[in-house]
C-alpha cells in the first residue's frame, strides 16, 4: 500500500517557497504521492474554507513536476464541471507526459453553489455533467497523440464521493474509489456492497498525545499507534493508496506547516506499510 499527502495549495501561508518545501518534505520522507485541491473562482462560500491565494492545480502540479523526480502528482479532487472536458483531457495528458507518467486525476462533482453560479455552470446538473465529462475524457484519451505523443493516454482516474451515484460513477469510469474523510465503518460497508475497481481513500492526519476513545473518532486522528492501526485496517480493506490530509480547516494552519511535517515524519518513520 502506498501513502500520499494532500498538500494545501491555498491559504495565507502558502507561497511558492512553502509549496516547494512541501514537495521537498513529501518526497524526502519517502511518500509516494502529492495531491492538491481545486477551485477556480474563490467565491465567499469557497473563501470561508479555502481562502486566497488559491493556486490552480494543473499549474501548480506542472511546476512541482519539475522540482521532483519520484513523487506521483494528483488532484484531490478536480471539480470536473468547471472546465471543458477536452481541455481537461489535454491538460491531464500533457501533465502526465511531461512528468514521466506520474499524474493521477482525482475528480468530483463539487459542492460550492456560488462558485458554480460565478462560472455559469448549473449546480443541479453537476452530477450529469461530471458523467459526461468522464465519458469525454475516456474517448479523448483513446485517440492517438492525445498527449502530444504517439501513444494512448493512461492517466489513472480516482472518483470522489460516496453517494450511490458516485459509486456507480466509480465503477463505470474510474480506476479507484477515492472517498474523502469517511468513517471506517461507512467505507467498509460500501466496499462490501460494491465491487469497485480500486480503493484509494483520503483520510485526516492529526496526531494526539493521548488516545482518542470516542466512538466518532475520525480515521487518522489519534495517537500514532491509533493512526498506524487505521492504516492497517485500510490495507486490509484493499486500499492501494491512502492519502493523508494534515489540514484541519483553519487557514492559519498554512502559516505553520511544520506541525503537519512533524506528523508526516512520525508516520513515515514508524508507519510505512508493506509495499
Amino acid at each position: 500500500m502506498q501513502l500520499g499527502v494532500n498538500v494545501p495549495n491555498f491559504g495565507p501561508g502558502t507561497d511558492p517557497g512553502v509549496l516547494r518545501e512541501w514537495a521537498r518534505v513529501t518526497e524526502g520522507l519517502g511518500f509516494d504521492l502529492l495531491m492538491v485541491s481545486d477551485h477556480v473562482a474563490v467565491t465567499p462560500d469557497v473563501a470561508e474554507r479555502y481562502p486566497e491565494p488559491f493556486h490552480e492545480p494543473f499549474t501548480t502540479l506542472s511546476w512541482l513536476a519539475g522540482l521532483t523526480t519520484k513523487l506521483r502528482l494528483g488532484t484531490t479532487v478536480l471539480v470536473l464541471p468547471y472546465r471543458h472536458p477536452l481541455l481537461v483531457a489535454r491538460m491531464a495528458a500533457n501533465l502526465d507526459r511531461l512528468s514521466g507518467g506520474r499524474f493521477v486525476l482525482g475528480v468530483g462533482v463539487g459542492w460550492a453553489r456560488q462558485e458554480f453560479d460565478a462560472l455559469g455552470v448549473p449546480f443541479t446538473e453537476r452530477g450529469r455533467l461530471t458523467d459526461e465529462c468522464l465519458g469525454t475524457l475516456r474517448d479523448a484519451w483513446r485517440t492517438p497523440a492525445a498527449d502530444g505523443g504517439n501513444s494512448d493516454v493512461h492517466v489513472p482516474v480516482w472518483v470522489g464521493g460516496h453517494s450511490e451515484a458516485a459509486i456507480r460513477r466509480t465503477i463505470r469510469f474510474g480506476d479507484a474509489w477515492h472517498p474523502l474523510r469517511l468513517p471506517l465503518p461507512l467505507m467498509r460497508s460500501v466496499l462490501r456492497s460494491h465491487e469497485v475497481p480500486g480503493f484509494a481513500p483520503r483520510i485526516a492526519l492529526r496526531l494526539t498525545t493521548t488516545p482518542v476513545d470516542t466512538p466518532e473518532r475520525p480515521v487518522g486522528v489519534g495517537t500514532l499507534d491509533q493512526v498506524l492501526d487505521d492504516l492497517d485496517q485500510l490495507r486490509l480493506l484493499g486500499a492501494d493508496t491512502v492519502v493523508l490530509d494534515p489540514y484541519h480547516g483553519d487557514p492559519e494552519e498554512t502559516r505553520r506547516p511544520q506541525e503537519a511535517w512533524r506528523a508526516l515524519t512520525a508516520v513515515a518513520t514508524h508507519g510505512r506499510t508493506p509495499q
